[in-house]
């Protein structure tokens, strides 16, 4: 498990890769520091834009799908998955190490990024930046699951990934309620407010109860790894 681990993270962690990301996360960082010193939206007008459009809505989905989409990528590419199926391994300990890898890369950086936007643009207290963090770093695990196996079935996954990204995630929830108990991004956002009801008030009416975005996020993620490992032991690979 520790040798496919360190095998992707070799493969997911490029430089072009990473300047991507470092790009993607340090865009809200600048932009907030903007909006702090000419002075602009109100706090709502922040939160909603801000976290819940950019951050949660565009940049997490987007830097995790480019990650996870790619973590068998090249064994797919290469046709060398064969190689790594035929070890003796059980299928969970070749998907748990590939979803890790993405989340390892993508997850602390985006809750840092969030961080450092809450702490540069709110008069806010530990709980609201650690309910930002504990949010954002539960929507990559989320996001990770999904287009991990996405990438296994698909050599076209980042284009689906972005259509269900923007379209389900992105339009569709914002404008039916009922589509946030299945989606990724209302699971995050209602996290963030769950955690602090009071500095995430402008999140309220974008949010689910608390124990059910808890409870979707955690299915979300082990189903999909259930059925990356499902794949792994149907697939036939060459």
């Amino acid at each position: 498990m520790v040798p496919i681990f360190e095998l992707s993270l070799r493969q997911l962690a490029g430089r072009w890769r990473l300047l991507i990301i470092f790009f993607l996360t340090s865009l809200p960082i600048g932009i907030t520091v903007i909006i702090r010193v000419v002075g602009g939206d109100t706090q709502e007008d922040f939160i909603e834009g801000m976290l819940g459009g950019m951050i949660v809505g565009a940049i997490m989905p987007i830097v995790t799908m480019t990650l996870a989409t790619a973590a068998f990528g090249n064994e797919l590419e290469d046709r060398t998955l064969s190689y790594l199926l035929l070890r003796p391994v059980q299928r969970t300990f070749i998907a748990i190490p590939k979803m890790l890898a993405s989340l390892v890369v993508a997850g602390p950086l985006l809750a840092a990024s969030s961080v450092l936007v809450v702490v540069l643009s709110l008069d806010s207290g530990i709980q609201t930046a650690l309910a930002v963090g504990v949010a954002v770093f539960a929507g990559v695990m989320a996001y990770s699951a999904v287009f991990t196996w996405a990438g296994l079935v698909s050599s076209q996954a980042l284009g689906f990934a972005l259509v269900y990204v923007f379209l389900w995630e992105g339009v569709i929830s914002s404008f039916l309620a009922g589509v946030r108990y299945l989606s990724i991004r209302g699971y995050t956002l209602s996290i963030m407010y769950g955690i602090d009801e009071t500095g995430m008030k402008a999140l309220e009416e974008f949010s689910i109860e608390f124990p059910a975005a808890i409870g979707g996020a955690v299915v979300v993620t082990a189903g999909f790894l259930w059925l990356t490992v499902r794949r792994l032991r149907n697939m036939d690979v060459p």
